[in-house]
């Protein structure tokens, strides 16, 4: 910077608003400068710190973020969206190289570093964010394993994380919780609900505890590429055959699925808003469906209707689905087949409920819809999905009905 910095008598560095015009996206870019007067305080007097470049891949936008599960579904839509507005990404990893080879593609030469760590080792998760100003934690598990629980990982590995955080400085925490976490809930085919709700809502307990200004989402339910909601409802692990179990039918569960590029770019909104400091967001999508509109619709979309054996019926008068599900958690404990547990079928009974804490849409986010999106999603699983269909040979598919 061309201009030299002044030093006032209470040892705060201040600069000309002439001088900083270099400098002046700072604060859209999730670093704040604070204004008095005729000059800008500046967050840092290092000039290797300070935002820098036009924006995008190429620039710097002031942010050092490490990303705990950027491996996983939603992890690399926030990785890919943090590149996008040229923040330097440590990607912390527990598996093997090859799992986070891909992120390195998310942002400029160098913008992408890995950090191997384990949830249980506080040196090593210390390690992975000492150099960083903003975390994020996307560490979660849909199933249990013979290494780590719901709570090790929702709980105590959040815990452990925050409380890094803490320690190193760390300027700002996104947590990620979930939508209908609560600390007793509602039982409908397990006894005393779903143990990995009851975990996050602990996990989030345990983050504010640590680290009271944390930044916390809720989401939903997400679609997206290679989820687990569409694709888990379309497919035959899912399904007793051709037919479809659903609690009471579907009927009485009501869904507010959320693209998962919306929450992806909601995280990076939150980080450049000084007012998302210490809040709860709740990530849902603009439209509430019930299930059984949903798994109908998901049906019509790939083509297996009634005429291909479809039919829809409640769960309570075929006990061989749940039997199904603990057989696969007990003998493919590492990756169940089809994320098939008794927990994930829990969960899938549960009504999202918004208990009217701010939402995407206070952070500036378009919500997708389901309908806009939902072609391509599914378009993979399309029944003769080799076949070259001529335009408008198939009659389009119905959407589902929204609740109001």
């Amino acid at each position: 910077m061309a201009a030299s910095l002044l030093k006032n008598s209470s040892n705060v560095f201040t600069v000309s608003r002439g001088a900083v015009s270099a400098c002046r996206h700072a604060s859209s870019s999730g670093v704040s400068v604070a204004s008095a007067g005729d000059v800008e305080v500046l967050p840092t007097t290092r000039l290797s710190d300070l935002p820098r470049g036009r924006g995008g891949r190429s620039s710097f936008s002031g942010q050092v973020v490490t990303v705990f599960g950027g491996t996983g579904f939603l992890g690399r839509y926030v990785v890919n969206r943090l590149g996008k507005v040229g923040s330097q990404i440590v990607t912390a990893y527990r598996g093997d190289d090859y799992d986070v080879r891909h992120l390195k593609l998310a942002g400029d030469l160098g913008q992408v570093v890995f950090c191997h760590y384990n949830l249980r080792d506080m040196d090593s998760i210390r390690k992975a964010v000492k150099h960083s100003n903003v975390v994020i934690n996307l560490v979660g598990r849909d199933f249990t394993t013979f290494n780590f629980k719901f709570d090790d990982v929702h709980n105590a590995g959040a815990r452990a994380i925050a409380r890094a955080c803490r320690e190193a400085g760390v300027k700002k925490l996104v947590h990620f919780s979930a939508l209908n976490a609560a600390e007793n809930p509602e039982g409908h085919v397990l006894k005393g609900g779903s143990q990995f709700l009851r975990s996050k809502w602990h996990g989030e307990m345990a983050v504010r505890e640590e680290f009271p200004d944390a930044i916390v989402f809720r989401p939903a339910d997400m679609f997206g590429q290679e989820d687990r909601f569409t694709r888990y409802f379309t497919s035959l692990t899912r399904h007793q055959g051709k037919w479809m179990p659903l609690y009471g039918k579907g009927e009485h569960t009501i869904k507010q699925p959320v693209f998962v590029g919306d929450v992806a770019l909601g995280v990076v909104k939150a980080l450049a808003s000084p007012d998302a400091v210490g809040q709860t967001y709740e990530a849902v999508g603009p439209h509430r469906y019930q299930l059984s509109e949903l798994v109908d619709w998901f049906h019509r979309v790939v083509r297996k209707k009634s005429d291909w054996g479809y039919v829809r019926y409640d769960m309570k008068w075929d006990p061989t689905l749940m039997l199904r599900a603990r057989l696969n958690e007990l003998f493919c404990p590492s990756w169940p087949i089809g994320t098939l547990v008794p927990d994930k079928v829990e969960r899938e009974c549960v009504t999202d409920t918004v208990s009217g804490a701010p939402t995407l849409v206070d952070l500036g986010v378009t919500l997708t819809t389901m309908e806009d999106r939902i072609m391509w999603e599914l378009n993979p699983h399309k029944a003769g999905a080799y076949y070259e269909e001529q335009l408008d040979e198939f009659e389009k598919p119905a959407p589902p009905r929204v609740v109001v």
